[in-house]
């Protein structure tokens, strides 16, 4: 019996597509022509090496790359994949953090006020993450129990 099987409507599958959309363009933008705005994100207390920066950066695009297909073809991997994209939005909130409180210029973000709405945003990534691969139902119902 498959214990993180979740039903979800059609406007949650459509979200999780469109987000692993996202994600898999940001993996391939990390191995490729986003590879010097991401080196930005990198925290500074992490490595201020630009060869443990670059793999940072290779590494976490190759992680997106994965989590992008398995939330766009993932469908019984759907929920462990949410958690998983969820765990990861956690995991490189540092980067954002960084990025504001040390004033690096990326993605347009170029001043304090527009790095600081930026953090804001993780949060929805992760709700979006967990609700659209029906992982936030599943997570309820696990803890209430």
């Amino acid at each position: 019996m498959n214990t993180t099987k979740a039903n979800t409507s059609s406007i949650q599958n459509i979200f999780r597509v469109l987000l692993g959309s996202f994600m898999l363009y940001a993996g391939v933008g990390h191995l490729t022509f986003l590879r010097t705005e991401f080196l930005a994100q990198v925290p500074t207390w992490l490595s201020s090496k630009t060869d443990t920066m670059d793999f940072v950066v290779l590494a976490s695009g190759v992680v997106e790359i994965v989590l992008g297909v398995l939330m766009i073809v993932g469908r019984k991997l759907k929920v462990k994949t949410g958690i998983a994209l969820a765990i990861f939005f956690v995991l490189i909130f540092p980067g954002n953090i960084n990025q504001y409180v040390n004033q690096i210029d990326s993605f347009g973000l170029n001043t304090d006020n527009k790095r600081l709405i930026r953090l804001f945003f993780q949060p929805v990534l992760i709700l979006w993450a967990l609700w659209s691969t029906g992982a936030l139902g599943f997570l309820k119902q696990k803890f209430k129990k």
